[in-house]
């Protein structure tokens, strides 16, 4: 169970006990360190320990150096950034290329964002003025048109009043006396001063209040709507907006608006009343743009081809940086020697490792032309080594199921193992039929089969997770599409596959399919369920008892399989109390009660019998003296009961009682005599752990241990009760499950075909697709697999698994490449 080992490099992997691990110390030359710690990140198999916690970041070795890989990380982010915004893809890193040189590196990056960064803020230039003249131009055209109409307008009148005799125009005057003011004196005229520009259409009608408020209408302004969105030269976006002109006199009434127009974001433009003037500036607008448009494809095709030599050498640059940082980080995590001529690195690697890692340390040394070679020594410890299963592709998601709940002790039995195995069959007991489990499989089967192609992508989060668990789906389909057989369910309709159906109807009359009028003729369905129980009166009654006993059946036999677990536990850690005391009356208490329950639900199905099982089991407690008379399913079932309830009394003070005191003697017994604890090692490392071994006589606390015995055994004896029944929830979804099939197939289907109406027909078709995908394949898939775990962390777990490890983080380069920082 994991304590053996296969020779060679590689060892036979083993899930049941994590990979022995050790404490290793490294002392290695500073001309070799960076290649020591590329290689062994290469390698990816050491769990380096920070030996400078107590320095702040700035106050290490290797500071300056993660500056500059910092600087170099941030240049390239603003590739991608621009690459993104021009739809540039970085070209693929197919292969391990040659190594490049950081400094040759760094160079190249300064000099192309430096080119990038000029050719962006040119174009940025030339942007902003073909924006600006294209506002001009609309500007032009709008307010020339509006001087036209004036102008045509005005010329009109004039003609009006000149062709009417000198009594009506004496009667203008009189009506109108700012005209007779300036026919008086043509000294006090006023001469009207003007602005054109865009204002925000939603802006246009409060600018407008805004002008006739601050200048107390002593303003005349037009504005006219531009059809299509102009981009704004600022910020460089699409915005409606509107043409106006503001006829205004005096100075002060100018700067006012020119202080509103500032404040509102409208971009004013001159203008000529000259009819001849406009047509000439209109021209030379259009030669400018046109200029300017050419100019700017000519720069946008020299960033794109700039881009494009950066897409092609980008993906190896990221990977050089992000290695090198990671490699600095590492660095700063060893402790500088006092001769300052090494540097010392302690961490945990598993011991199969060790002739690797010493390859490795050779490599750096002579690839590096260090004088000296790097020293390998492994550390004692009393410090807890972390976790670490090696895994594959096809173990690694149910190893995340279990890790979710708790990470294994350092070699704690891993329930990973039996998980593999019973969350498919259990969730598959849930969700039983086979139709359902084909749809589920040719899903799967989708993923599995383009793995390659869909690992490389950007996934959804729901995707993400769907394809990282697609071998635990595929388990659990499979399983389906077994237990589907076995309930003999396909889409909620039965098929006799294997054989023709047992039952044959006794008479015409028995037409209602009732079990009454039906006589056996041949012999039993040889697989699963018989197809005739589908759709009887009896049904439901005849498959509740069936499911509901099977689930104890399975509860109680995972349940046991825990605490034999836990037994496999005690053995490995050499702890005889927890066999005697814990897996023992553990054994007793479960099945003295539950375990005789399975064995008499197995008597009644083969022997056939009436007996009222709740009736035995609630009587062998509150009667357990009484005759059982015909519930009896044995002989001597009367004395065989006490016998039972005997054990299960006896065994609750053997958890309780004999454990506390059996540790407070060993600790006692362990430290007698001992004032101070042996100075095995003089390691400095490792000094504070041998120390505190001699503060552990204080540390025991009979109470606290037998406080906690007493917790552990109140939550044993309630949780059999408890979690047996809670196995009863794969007979409710199952039933769920079936249930709901049925009516979508019945209700839907079955109706949409008895009108006779083919449009009809192609919506009960439509509705009852989307009613199987949406609830019974996506959401009670999602319910039977969240009760499956349930059953997995709380019922199984429990019995044996601590938990309270922590994982083994190797420093290593296998995801540099696809983390974003």
């Amino acid at each position: 169970m994991g304590e053996s080992r296969g020779g060679g490099c590689c060892p036979p992997m083993d899930l049941m006990r994590s990979e022995t691990m050790q404490l290793v110390q490294l002392i290695v030359p500073m001309e070799s360190a960076h290649l020591t710690v590329s290689y062994l990140g290469d390698l990816g198999l050491v769990q380096f320990k920070d030996l400078n916690s107590e320095k702040s970041p700035f106050q290490r070795t290797y500071a300056a150096q993660i500056k500059r890989c910092g600087e170099m990380a941030r240049k390239i982010r603003f590739f991608k950034d621009q690459m993104s915004k021009a739809e540039v893809l970085p070209k693929e890193l197919l292969e391990k290329e040659s190594d490049i040189d950081l400094d040759d590196v760094e160079v190249k990056l300064g000099e192309l964002e430096a080119e990038l960064v000029e050719i962006n803020a040119n174009n940025d230039k030339l942007q902003r003025s073909y924006n600006e003249l294209m506002e001009y131009k609309l500007v032009l055209q709008k307010a020339g048109e509006f001087f036209s109409s004036a102008h045509r307008s005005a010329t009109a009148q004039q003609r009006e009043i000149e062709s009417e005799d000198s009594q009506q125009a004496g009667d203008d005057l009189l009506e109108s006396p700012l005209l007779q003011e300036k026919s008086v004196d043509s000294s006090k005229q006023v001469k009207l001063g003007f602005l054109t520009g865009l204002v925000p259409r939603e802006k246009s009608m409060v600018f407008e209040r805004i002008l006739f408020r601050a200048t107390r209408g002593n303003i005349f302004i037009r504005q006219t709507v531009i059809e299509e969105p102009v981009i704004d030269p600022s910020s460089g976006e699409k915005a409606e907006k509107n043409v106006f002109i503001v006829f205004y006199s005096g100075e002060r009434a100018k700067s006012k608006i020119l202080k509103i127009c500032e404040a509102f974001g409208a971009n004013r433009y001159p203008f000529s009343e000259d009819l001849g003037k406009q047509a000439q500036m209109i021209t030379e607008v259009s030669g400018r743009l046109s200029e300017l448009k050419t100019t700017i494809d000519a720069g946008l095709g020299h960033r794109n081809v700039l881009l494009q030599t950066i897409g092609d050498k980008f993906e190896l640059w990221n990977l050089k940086v992000r290695k090198e940082k990671a490699i600095y980080h590492t660095l700063n995590m060893l402790s500088l020697d006092v001769t300052k001529k090494c540097l010392v690195a302690e961490g945990w690697s598993p011991v199969f490792a060790s002739n690797e890692i010493q390859d490795a340390l050779q490599r750096a040394a002579v690839d590096s032309n260090s004088q000296v070679g790097s020293i390998f020594q492994v550390l004692r410890t009393k410090e807890s080594p972390p976790t670490y299963f090696r895994t594959n592709k096809f173990t690694s998601a149910i190893q995340e199921i279990v890790d979710a709940y708790g990470v294994a002790k350092y070699q704690e039995a891993n329930p990973g193992v039996f998980t593999i195995v019973t969350f498919p069959f259990l969730f598959a007991v849930m969700f039983g039929d086979w139709g359902h489990g084909i749809c589920i499989l040719l899903a799967t089967m989708y993923l599995i089969l383009r793995e390659k192609k869909l690992a490389s992508q950007k996934l959804g989060d729901i995707m993400e997770m769907a394809f990282g668990g697609r071998y635990v789906i595929l388990m659990m389909s499979l399983f389906s599409i077994y237990t589907g057989l076995i309930y003999n369910e396909f889409f909620s309709i039965p098929y006799p596959l294997f054989a023709p159906s047992a039952y044959d109807c006794r008479d015409a009359s028995c037409s209602e399919a009732t079990t009454i009028g039906l006589i056996k003729v041949r012999d039993t369905y040889p697989f699963g369920l018989d197809p005739v129980w589908h759709g009887t009166r009896s049904e439901l009654p005849f498959l509740n008892s069936l499911k509901m006993k099977m689930s104890i059946l399975l509860g109680v036999s995972q349940m046991n399989l825990g605490i034999i677990m836990s037994y496999f536990n005690a053995r490995f850690f050499k702890s005889s109390v927890n066999i005697w005391f814990q897996f023992i009356p553990q054994m007793i208490f479960l099945n003295s009660l539950f375990g005789y329950l399975s064995v008499l639900i197995i008597i009644k199905w083969c022997t056939g019998s009436q007996a009222d099982l709740y009736h035995v089991m609630i009587y062998m407690f509150l009667s357990p003296t009484d005759e059982l008379g015909e519930n009896q399913l044995f002989p001597h079932q009367k004395t065989v009961q006490l016998v039972l309830l005997f054990l299960a009394l006896v065994s609750v003070p053997c958890m309780l009682l004999p454990k506390p005191f059996i540790l407070k003697k060993q600790h006692e017994a362990r430290h007698q005599g001992q004032s101070y604890a042996p100075l095995d090692e003089t390691d400095e490392s490792l000094h504070v752990e041998t120390t505190g071994g001699s503060h552990g006589h204080e540390e025991f606390e009979f109470s606290e241990i037998f406080v906690h015995q007493l917790i552990h055994t109140i939550e044993f004896v309630l949780g059999a009760v408890s979690n047996t029944a809670s196995y009863l929830r794969l007979w409710a979804l199952s039933l769920a499950h079936s249930e709901l099939s049925s009516v979508f197939y019945e209700k839907v289907l079955l109706l949409a075909w008895g009108y006779n109406n083919v449009f009809i027909l192609i919506i009960g078709i439509l509705v009852f697709i989307f009613a199987t995908v949406g609830v019974l394949l996506v959401m009670e898939t999602l319910s039977a697999f969240l009760h499956a775990l349930r059953l997995h962390w709380v019922e199984f777990q429990n019995k044996f698994y601590e938990g309270d490890g922590y994982k083994f983080a190797p420093f290593t380069f296998i995801f540099t490449a696809n983390e974003d920082e």
